[in-house]
């Protein structure tokens, strides 16, 4: 039998298509290069043509990702401000890591680094870069002495992110939300920016 044929660069997103799935399922080391060429239909030789092995493959689904990933951040947090920025951009993360959950584990839970390329490097980058953003714009009226780094704050927000998607937003086993994942970040959200003194307490 005929594998299937690929034209115009479609093997090297079949593959990551392949990967995506494998990954899902069994975990970004649970699967070898094999199996991902099986699922794509074609011989395993044909995986080296577009990628130097597993990693790379992981890697390139990881920068699909932090590309997908990125463009939502900017979408989300356009034309907002302040805390709203910060929630919205909290949503989105959240919305991400539900959607995608193949990007999400390649991206954040497989090992691999965000430097094993220039291009992953700089997506990474870029996505961080809107969480900077908005942390820039919301603390710019602070006085210098006791202004926090944006890059402290963005970092602090996407790690509490971060933190309730994987306890609470991707249903890790034995674990049950309190409260809606959403709701959780967006009241530690708030708790944040009132420790700061960004935003007035609550009446």
């Amino acid at each position: 039998m005929r594998k299937r044929g690929y034209h115009h660069g479609n093997l090297r997103a079949a593959l990551i298509d392949a990967a995506l799935k494998l990954i899902e399922e069994k975990g970004p080391t649970g699967f070898t290069l094999s199996e991902a060429a099986k699922q794509a239909g074609v011989t395993p030789a044909a995986v080296y043509r577009h990628f130097k092995g597993r990693e790379d493959l992981i890697a390139s689904a990881a920068l699909q990702g932090y590309v997908m990933f990125g463009e939502l951040m900017e979408y989300a947090a356009e034309g907002k401000t302040g805390l709203d920025a910060f929630e919205t951009s909290g949503r989105a993360y959240l919305a991400f890591a539900r959607k995608y959950p193949g990007h999400y584990i390649a991206m954040f839970e497989s090992g691999i680094s965000v430097n094993h390329s220039p291009e992953l490097a700089h997506a990474s980058g870029q996505a961080l870069g809107q969480l900077e953003k908005a942390a820039r714009l919301l603390t710019e009226h602070m006085p210098a002495d006791k202004r926090p780094p944006a890059s402290m704050v963005a970092a602090h927000i996407w790690a509490m992110s971060h933190g309730v998607v994987e306890l609470f937003a991707r249903g890790s086993p034995g674990t049950k939300s309190p409260f809606p994942p959403e709701d959780l970040l967006e009241s530690g959200i708030g708790i944040y920016m009132r420790g700061l003194g960004l935003i007035p307490p609550d009446e």
